[in-house]
């Protein structure tokens, strides 16, 4: 085949292939596939601000320690000196003295000895710093975890509850025809008409009510990925119920072992124990070794002149240093420190506290809701069949029209609870797993 053929080949197959390709592109960028759970943490831990500014905070305190570290090595120094007199200044002996101008370059090199272990103390609290903002991190991350979990649920109770409101104006309206086709015909009062009419425009009015929570859980959950905020978003529905497996007291246990916040409070105290030791840094003296080499001249480039008998010097410094007497600084900036660790004890304590009442807490109302799934689920078929056997008799004219009303007002609201129970348990089980501490959810 000649290449004039193949390019003809490939020319028509790229005219056929590339609009079909581009409708298919573009229908996905249309009708996006539904995002899972898993999906919608993870954009959200990926986009959420909280969680950029905590990994900043990681990478400052990370620098900060790398900081703190170059304390332990010695530093260098370099000095070039110019010095003018008013005269120069001569011996009939000696020669210059102090000549008018003098240059003079130095070199030094300082090695901290002993600091009052201020050194040390103070490059162990920057690595109390860096997992304190490690430790945030992980906080950080569990509460938008959390967050968007209970968004993604909100969106499926909101989805379920608009459905059972669409049902319910479709049925109403179907019973609303019914009883005004008998009221025409004289089988049926004046007043059966408007009750239905009236239960109908109630039923539309709830319909209005929870399209606009839909709307709202979407939008919320738009916030939390930073995506536009009437963007159309769709996740995959999670019907499934699993009873949840452990006690009280395991949840409690495992929260006092697992919360990160426990965790950031012990850091804490370690912090306050270092201010203290650093508080306590000038009860001891600093020693510092110093080695410096000069060149001097009385020109630019310190090479040395007339009046200069050496122009290279060195010497080595040993200089010890101790403020031991300084009003009770000192000792009431230990007292200040000491006070302050007893503030953070006390703060663990707290938080200790508040960590065993939130478990409860999380714990009662998971359970209140998995106790109505399964009391739900019975009444559902029951008011089903209600329904089923009052629209039978309202055929045969046995019931009445409120009756058959009653009975679908009943299965709604029935469902209603249902699916308001399904998710407020998942919602109360993703929070009761923050609340020990868990990093996954399910």
């Amino acid at each position: 085949m000649s290449a004039i053929k193949i390019l003809k080949t490939c020319l028509y197959f790229f005219l056929i292939l590339f609009p079909w390709a581009q409708g298919v592109l573009l229908a996905e960028k249309v009708n996006p596939s539904p995002l899972s759970l898993q999906q919608v943490v993870q954009i959200a831990l990926d986009e959420n601000l909280d969680v950029q500014t905590s990994n900043r905070e990681t990478e400052a305190a990370e620098y900060a320690r790398k900081k703190s570290q170059t304390n332990f090595f010695p530093t260098f120094n370099t000095k070039y000196q110019y010095k003018q007199n008013e005269k120069e200044i001569r011996s009939p002996f000696v020669g210059i003295i102090t000549p008018k101008e003098r240059y003079t370059l130095a070199a030094s090199i300082t090695q901290p000895l002993f600091s009052g272990f201020s050194i040390t103390n103070q490059y162990k609290v920057a690595e109390l710093n860096l997992d304190l903002t490690k430790a945030n991190k992980i906080r950080v991350r569990q509460d938008v975890t959390l967050e968007a979990t209970k968004a993604y649920f909100e969106i499926l109770k909101a989805e379920k509850l608009l459905g059972v409101s669409k049902e319910t104006v479709n049925q109403v309206s179907v019973q609303t025809d019914v009883v005004n086709n008998f009221y025409q015909v004289g089988m049926s009062p004046l007043n059966d008409l408007l009750e239905s009419q009236v239960l109908l425009a109630g039923a539309k009015q709830e319909e209005v009510r929870t399209k606009s929570n839909l709307d709202i859980a979407r939008s919320y959950m738009n916030t939390l990925l930073r995506r536009p905020v009437h963007q159309s978003i769709e996740i995959v529905d999670m019907l499934d119920y699993k009873p949840f497996e452990y006690d009280l007291d395991f949840c409690i246990r495992a929260a006092l072992d697992k919360r990160i916040e426990l965790k950031m409070a012990d850091i804490e105290i370690e912090l306050a124990e270092k201010d203290i030791l650093l508080a306590k840094k000038t009860y001891y003296p600093t020693i510092n070794l110093t080695g410096t080499y000069y060149r001097v001249g009385t020109e630019w480039d310190v090479s040395g002149g007339e009046d200069i008998g050496d122009v290279d010097t060195w010497d080595i410094t040993a200089v010890a240093s101790w403020d031991f007497w300084d009003w009770g600084k000192t000792s009431y900036g230990t007292r200040e420190k000491k006070s302050r660790r007893s503030q953070t004890m006390l703060n663990r304590s707290r938080i200790k506290d508040s960590i065993q009442f939130s478990v409860t807490q999380a714990y009662l109302q998971m359970q209140t809701s998995e106790k109505n799934i399964t009391t739900i689920e019975t009444a559902i078929e029951q008011a089903k069949e209600n329904v089923r056997i009052n629209e039978e008799r309202y055929k045969e004219q046995v019931a009445t029209s409120t009756d058959v009303l009653t009975a679908q007002t009943l299965l709604f609201r029935t469902m209603n609870n249902y699916y308001r129970a399904l998710y407020d348990f998942q919602i109360a089980k993703a929070s009761l797993y923050r609340e020990m501490g868990q990093e996954n959810f399910e």
